[in-house]
């Protein structure tokens, strides 16, 4: 794992209180059960276990001291007694009249109208989760890497790979060369031909997917700036990015396979690096998107006879 993904992984600086649920719901699939219990239990009662001191969390949590002072630097904290005055914003943040989120399942027999709700309320808190655990520093240099590419290679499978099509589609639309692979071979033998100024973007919400870690570990010995949008920013495929952009846990269930979820977080993220990539090269991408946009104007409207 590289520097830079250490320091995303032991959270760089401590997360604002608001982010702290955000950041145990995408970190708690990674973790021991003991440090998920302590996780829970932080994310479930700010203000009761900010009343605690480290022992009395590790004997309300049955865990020992050791495991709470390791999950409070896995969220991102020095120690305990800086999650300690995290949990003490949050439960203010909580007092203050905004309800705390909660996870609405979808059963098979909810009325369409409840299924249009609960999903909605879920979309809204994976892009919440998402835009509160993304580490703008690591976003900001993935920005500049993008902006001054030779060239921009994009690979995923899967869902992914609708997004990596996604982000490839809007780079071309402001004049840089984008492609997204997805067939695993082509995406290999692509990234041969990279090279230092070259740019490589892996998309993988569980980040161990074989066929996406490959080209992308490929691209990195060729000297490429390589890029990791994924849920796991602890995963396999983090030992081959120079920056990781780390979205949204997926909350699944039985009739909302995590696919969905992921996506919609992944393509929060890529809409912040386009964004980003388009403020940067403004004086050309402005051009080259209306240039676009006017060449398929013809097609939206309707020709007379």
């Amino acid at each position: 794992m590289t520097s830079d993904v250490k320091e995303i992984f032991s959270g760089g600086s401590p997360p604002a209180p608001a982010a702290l649920a955000a950041k145990v719901r995408t970190l708690a699939p990674s973790m021991t059960r003991s440090m998920q219990l302590v996780a829970e239990a932080v994310a479930g009662d700010p203000a009761g276990c900010a009343a605690l001191t480290v022992t009395g969390l590790a004997e309300r949590t049955g865990t020992s001291e050791a495991t709470v002072v390791r999950t409070a630097r896995l969220l991102g904290y020095p120690g305990y007694r800086d999650l300690r005055l995290a949990l003490a914003g949050l439960a203010a943040h909580q007092e203050s009249g905004r309800a705390p989120a909660v996870t609405a399942d979808i059963a098979v027999d909810d009325p369409i109208a409840d299924v249009v709700a609960k999903l909605a309320h879920d979309e809204q808190q994976t892009l919440a989760d998402t835009a509160a655990g993304l580490d703008t520093v690591q976003l900001g240099a993935a920005v500049a890497a993008a902006s001054t590419a030779r060239r921009i290679d994009v690979y995923g499978v899967g869902a992914s790979s609708l997004v990596g099509q996604d982000l490839a589609q809007k780079l071309l639309r402001i004049g840089l060369i984008a492609h997204a692979h997805m067939d695993p071979h082509l995406a290999v033998t692509n990234a041969v031909q990279l090279r230092s100024g070259d740019v490589a973007i892996a998309i993988t919400h569980s980040g161990s997917t074989g066929d996406v870690i490959e080209p992308l570990r490929v691209a990195f010995d060729r000297g490429a700036t390589t890029i990791a949008i994924t849920g796991r920013p602890d995963g396999p495929v983090s030992q081959y990015a120079d920056h990781v952009l780390t979205t949204s846990t997926a909350r699944e269930s039985e009739l909302r396979p995590a696919a969905m979820s992921s996506r919609t977080s992944q393509l929060l993220v890529v809409d912040c690096l386009f964004i980003g990539v388009a403020q940067r090269t403004y004086e050309t991408a402005a051009p080259a998107l209306a240039a676009s946009y006017e060449a398929l104007a013809h097609r939206h409207t309707p020709r007379t006879r």
